[in-house]
């Protein structure tokens, strides 16, 4: 059973950084992909970024992208969200979800909540303004 753990999640201030970390243990498949999603009070979930390890494609939301960075450390099966310049908006609870890289040929859209099947607990992240 895979098991996503996330971490790094905490209060920072507008315009500052965080880094968030997530720590996938047990995958029965060689690539996969691991995505950040967001939720905020009274909002659906949404997709921030996602990565796959097969051959490294990333793909970044609108709202985030030239601020936040997804990166991967296959040694440590651990995948991050560098974030910077944070703004209040990007106050949510974050996750990490995986889901094997070989589905992503039957979406046209991977980087959204209906293509991942395992999900991470969440960490808060709070931006004060």
């Amino acid at each position: 059973e895979v098991q996503l753990v996330e971490s790094g999640g905490g209060l920072v201030q507008a315009g500052g950084s965080l880094r968030l970390s997530c720590a996938a243990s047990g995958f029965t498949f060689d690539d996969y992909v691991i995505g950040w999603f967001r939720q905020a009070p009274g909002k659906e979930r949404e997709g921030v970024s996602c990565i796959s390890s097969s051959d490294g494609s990333t793909f970044y939301a609108h709202s985030v992208n030239g601020r936040f960075t997804i990166s991967r450390d296959a040694a440590k099966n651990t995948v991050y969200l560098q974030m910077n310049s944070v703004q209040p908006e990007d106050t949510a609870v974050y996750y990490c979800a995986t889901e094997p890289d070989a589905r992503r040929k039957y979406y046209s859209d991977y980087c959204t909540q209906h293509f991942f099947g395992s999900w991470g607990q969440g960490t808060q992240v709070t931006v004060s303004s």
